[in-house]
């Protein structure tokens, strides 16, 4: 009789061994994806539970930004339409907050309406629809979140057509009245530096940027008296309005002596667009951008 290795003797079921090892296996592997599907099921279904950080098909967290809103409204004849933007916490909260009002240039002149979207080609508004505008900002030891309002006018606009605004706002919105700040470009940095000089005593903070607006002495005058706070802006070759729309304002204003004095800066450029760099967050002089340095200051 041949000695080789005998052959396994078989098991309950009359299957050998090695047949019911395989069979044992492949009946693990099954299980074993079972488990796994089960398990992922549990993960999908406690995603969706009320509470979890992020909804079940939405992806990531929505940012935390302010809401920006186009809104049909008119408030005078000169102005039908503006855009809002609130802090994510204005509805949830009673406080009141500061506000600042924006006024476009000449080239984003428009009904209020079909063309309210020509406001949020430049400056403050277009930091807004890029999500980059500042949620909020650290001033005096405090956090502060601003109500912007951008404005769309039908024609070029004058110290009235902003206040319309202005008081707009103050009626339908929860504003600290100590902090109404205005800046501008171009056709608005121009009317920024004429509204101050009627209105200036009720405005914290004014920035004009590359302000179309031809220097005259008795406005100049009028705006030292009011002490309104000014951070000018201007390109020094800018082709469009000469840089000495902004350098005689400041000269004239500050032989006046306001408290403060009003504070320029000039970059050396042949662009108009003075507004990308002044308006950017991350432009700041002595350590503060135009938001943190306008918050600087609040009337009493």
């Amino acid at each position: 009789m041949h000695a080789g290795k005998r052959a396994a003797p078989p098991l309950s079921g009359g299957l050998p061994a090695n047949q019911i090892f395989a069979k044992g296996l492949r009946r693990g592997r099954w299980l074993l994806a079972i488990a796994i599907c089960v398990a992922m099921l549990a993960a999908c279904r406690k995603s969706s539970l009320p509470g979890n950080n992020t909804p079940s098909g939405t992806g990531a967290p929505k940012p935390v930004v302010h809401e920006l809103k186009g809104m049909s409204a008119d408030i005078n004849k000169n102005c039908g339409g503006f855009y809002e933007a609130l802090p994510p916490s204005y509805a949830s909260s009673t406080a009141a907050y500061p506000l600042l009002v924006f006024l476009h240039g000449g080239g984003e002149l428009g009904n209020g309406a079909s063309d309210l979207p020509l406001v949020l080609k430049n400056g403050v508004p277009r930091l807004l629809s890029q999500k980059k505008f500042p949620l909020s900002v650290e001033a005096g030891g405090k956090e502060y979140s601003f109500i912007v309002i951008a404005p769309q006018f039908k024609e070029w606009p004058g110290p009235e057509d902003v206040h319309a605004v202005v008081r707009y706002a103050l009626a339908h919105y929860r504003v600290d009245s100590s902090r109404v700040y205005l800046a501008g470009l171009s056709m608005g940095g121009g009317v920024t530096w004429e509204y101050a000089s009627r209105y200036g005593s009720s405005l914290a903070a004014i920035v004009p940027i590359c302000g179309a607006s031809w220097p005259d002495s008795a406005i100049a005058r009028k705006i030292a008296l009011t002490n309104v706070p000014a951070w000018a802006f201007h390109n020094q070759d800018d082709s469009v309005v000469p840089v000495a729309s902004t350098t005689k304002y400041v000269s004239l204003i500050n032989f006046y002596k306001p408290d403060p004095l009003v504070r320029m800066t000039i970059w050396p450029s042949a662009q108009h667009d003075a507004w990308t760099r002044a308006s950017d967050p991350a432009y700041k002089e002595e350590g503060k951008n135009i938001y943190e340095w306008m918050l600087g200051f609040a009337r009493e």
